[in-house]
C-alpha cells in the first residue's frame, strides 16, 4: 500500500490515537502510533493533539529517516523505524504512557508470570526496557533487546510498547498488557504474587498458539 496515497490507512491511524485516550491507555499529546506502508512507514506528528489531527497531519517516513508531509514526524521515529526493521511480521507499533504501565516502568519491574495471560504478549513474562532518552539510538536499541521473543515491553521511566499486525492488533495488545499492569499493581500492594513456573508457561504459551481461532462454520 502506497503511504502517500492511503487515506484510509491514514483515518485509522488517527481513530486509533483517539481510542487511545478515550480508553484511558494514554493521556493528551502523549504517545505515538506507526503503520508499515510499501514506501515506507506512516507516523503521527510530533506533539498534536490527536482530536485535531487530519490525514494530512499524518507523517510518511521513509527507513532511511527522511520523512513526507506537511508536519515533522514524532520524536520516537527512530523507534519505530528501528522496530519496522528488525521485525518484518510487525505491521504497526503503538506507545503509550498508560498509568499502570508506566508506573512499573517507574520502578524499573517487568510484568512476571504473575498471570497466564502474560503469554500474551508473547512469552513467559513481559520485560522493562533500560532507560535512555526518548528519541534516541540508545532507546531503541534497548527496546529491541527487550523485544527479543516478545510483542510488547515497558520503557524504564517512560511508557509502553506493544506492536501488531495491524493497529486493531497493536491495540488489543496495548490494551492487555496495561490490564496486565494493573493487576499486578494491585496485587503487590498485598503482598509478592505467587508465580507460575516455566513448565506452566510453556503450556500455556503453547495453548495459545491457537488461542482465540474459530473453526470455520460447519456447512448444514
Amino acid at each position: 500500500m502506497s503511504g502517500r496515497d492511503d487515506r484510509a490507512s491514514r483515518e485509522a491511524m488517527i481513530a486509533t490515537c483517539r481510542k487511545m485516550n478515550a480508553s484511558g491507555l494514554n493521556q493528551g499529546t502523549s504517545g505515538n502510533l506507526s503503520l508499515r506502508v510499501e514506501e515506507g512507514f506512516l507516523l503521527t506528528p510530533t506533539g498534536m493533539d490527536y482530536d485535531a489531527l487530519t490525514p494530512e497531519d499524518i507523517v510518511l517516513m521513509r527507513m532511511d529517516g527522511s520523512h513526507e508531509g506537511r508536519r515533522r514526524p514524532s520524536s520516537e521515529w527512530q523507534l519505530h523505524r528501528d522496530i519496522l526493521v528488525a521485525r518484518p511480521e510487525v505491521g504497526a507499533v503503538l506507545h503509550a504512557h498508560s498509568m499502570f504501565c508506566t508506573t512499573l516502568a517507574c520502578l524499573r519491574r517487568g510484568i512476571p508470570a504473575f498471570h497466564y495471560m502474560v503469554c500474551a504478549a508473547g512469552g513467559v513474562d513481559v520485560r522493562c526496557a533500560a532507560y535512555a532518552t526518548f528519541g534516541t539510538d540508545a532507546l531503541a536499541r534497548h527496546v529491541l533487546e527487550a523485544l527479543e521473543g516478545r510483542k510488547a515491553c515497558l520503557m524504564a521511566n517512560h511508557g509502553m510498547l506493544a506492536l501488531g499486525s495491524n493497529l486493531a492488533g497493536a491495540f488489543k495488545l496495548a490494551v492487555e498488557v496495561e490490564t496486565l499492569a494493573a493487576m499486578y499493581w494491585r496485587a503487590l500492594q498485598v503482598g509478592e504474587p505467587v508465580l507460575l513456573d516455566d513448565a506452566e508457561m510453556a503450556r500455556v504459551l503453547e495453548k495459545f498458539k491457537t488461542y482465540g481461532q474459530q473453526s470455520p462454520p460447519v456447512a448444514s
